[in-house]
């Protein structure tokens, strides 16, 4: 790996650093640096959850307080949420390089459309939690909302780019809970995804650990000075590049990978 590489991918670690510490997103950033480094698609989405992994973890032990009891629902979505992520991981290293590539820049523009309204996505759920909450709406059974919190984590093993807001949403509809609860438990599920298809990664041998090692580093120093930049850096900039930055992603794997 050349200097010029490892600057690139020292850059979108600290860059994906801050912007997981101001508004979230970075895999839009990190995801395709992988690529442009000279990964192949697969081994640069297993390197990229790994380099990344760890905010997570971080984000769930910040606000541990409100995370719910280990009731027999709680430890079900744990157990459906690791077992979710693993299977994710599994699918993503079984397909040929040739299937993953394909739905590369869709994947891209998903999470993009997905950061891109999120506020609004957000906002709705609150809305939506308050008129429940007074109503006493019967929440659906846990079968059923494993089931649909299932699906959100083998997508968070196969790519795992907005995956945060797909949790959230998930979660809104299935817990009684306050806002900030959930956002507790959504990043206790997406550490158990993140963990299980870091786990299969590094077992089957998918991960570059000198381009991983080197994003990693950079993630951590930019999480560390995100926490800082918060105080004086306004997050809707942080949004209009990070969303910029992934419609042009888009467009660049489309080229690539459609044409």
């Amino acid at each position: 790996m050349d200097t010029q590489t490892s600057l690139l991918l020292l850059a979108a670690g600290g860059a994906g650093g801050i912007i997981n510490a101001l508004a979230g997103g970075a895999t839009l950033i990190t995801f395709p640096a992988m690529l442009a480094a000279g990964l192949p698609a697969v081994i640069a989405n297993a390197s990229n959850a790994v380099a990344i992994s760890p905010g997570h973890l971080i984000a769930a032990l910040a606000d541990r307080g409100k995370l719910p009891p280990p009731t027999r629902r709680t430890i079900s979505f744990v157990a459906v949420s690791t077992l979710g992520g693993a299977a994710g991981a599994g699918v993503l290293l079984l397909l040929p390089e040739r299937l993953f590539v394909l739905p590369v820049p869709a994947l891209i523009a998903f999470a993009t459309l997905l950061f891109a309204f999120a506020p609004q996505i957000q906002a709705s759920q609150i809305q939506a939690w308050t008129v429940g909450h007074q109503k006493a709406a019967a929440l659906p059974s846990t079968g059923a909302s494993s089931a649909v919190l299932g699906l959100a984590c083998v997508y968070g093993g196969f790519f795992g780019a907005g995956l945060g807001v797909i949790l959230t949403a998930v979660l809104s509809i299935t817990e009684p809970n306050d806002i900030r609860a959930i956002k507790a438990l959504k990043n206790l599920l997406a550490t158990c995804v993140s963990l299980a298809a870091t786990l299969i990664f590094i077992v089957q041998g998918a991960v570059r650990w000198p381009q991983t090692s080197v994003m990693l580093l950079g993630a951590v120093v930019g999480g560390y000075a995100g926490g800082h930049l918060i105080r004086i850096l306004p997050a809707h900039i942080v949004r209009q590049f990070v969303i910029a930055t992934g419609a042009l992603m888009t467009v660049i794997y489309a080229v690539r990978y459609w044409f």
